[in-house]
């Protein structure tokens, strides 16, 4: 009988492309612990080396030790949900809520910070729009777009929530800030894990680099999408879109 070979090719394109993805995952996430673990251990060596003997001083690096505690913890908070969302075990529980009532609710959440930075919070979603939406999960979403939009927009600015009712059984949500805006590099980018446009300044102002990625996880466990829009120096709008309740 005449000889023969059997040629299998399997395209290893994508596993390395996940492998990559991996690794840097892993390089981001050991980086983002390292930084708040080292500032927790400086301190405490300080205070072993006799700081705790100057009442200023104690009180000081009991401060960082305490701020960066919380950083770790919200961090590591971050990272169980976006597995628990990889892996799709976030159970969704879906009823009808009334989009006001609960941006009203985030709003009144961030009502001290927004003061602070002299942010008008404007309130403009109609009333009688309604999605289907698990009402924690989406105050997750909104709560991350109005800090945002708080911390990176423009001080004494303004930030607005606004919703309407797309033609498609769909609701849109949106949250605009008139700070300096992104570009179109980032605003490709910007959903990713530990994307961050000023990296200096989102560690500065306590980010994870996790927030706008958690947004599109949540939103697309709901069926929905999620899309930036920013002129540069122009502000930017947040888009997410939720099935309408009837839907």
């Amino acid at each position: 009988a005449p000889g023969g070979a059997v040629l299998v090719f399997h395209d290893v394109t994508r596993l390395r492309e996940l492998e990559g993805l991996r690794q840097d995952f892993v390089a981001n996430v050991s980086h983002e612990l390292r930084t708040p673990l080292s500032l927790v251990k400086s301190a405490a060596e300080t205070l072993l080396d006799g700081g705790k003997d100057d009442p200023a001083a104690l009180t000081r690096f009991l401060e960082i030790i305490d701020k960066n505690a919380n950083r770790l913890t919200l961090l590591i908070d971050d990272l169980l949900l976006l597995a628990q969302l990889d892996s799709g075990r976030v159970e969704l529980h879906l009823e009808p809520v009334v989009l006001r009532a609960a941006v009203q609710d985030a709003l009144d959440d961030f009502a001290a910070k927004a003061g602070a930075r002299g942010v008008t919070l404007e309130h403009e979603v109609p009333a009688g729009l309604v999605a289907r939406a698990d009402v924690n999960r989406l105050q997750q979403v909104l709560a991350n777009l109005v800090d945002n939009a708080i911390k990176y927009g423009a001080a004494n600015g303004r930030v607005a929530v606004r919703g309407r009712a797309l033609a498609d059984g769909r609701v849109e949500m949106s949250v605009r800030d008139d700070g300096p805006g992104i570009s179109p590099e980032a605003a490709a980018r910007v959903f990713e894990r530990f994307y961050r446009v000023d990296k200096a300044r989102s560690r500065e102002l306590g980010g994870t680099g996790l927030g706008l990625a958690i947004v599109k996880n949540v939103v697309q466990a709901h069926g929905g999408e999620v899309r930036v829009e920013s002129t540069p120096g122009a502000g930017a709008e947040f888009f997410f879109t939720l099935p309408a309740a009837g839907s």
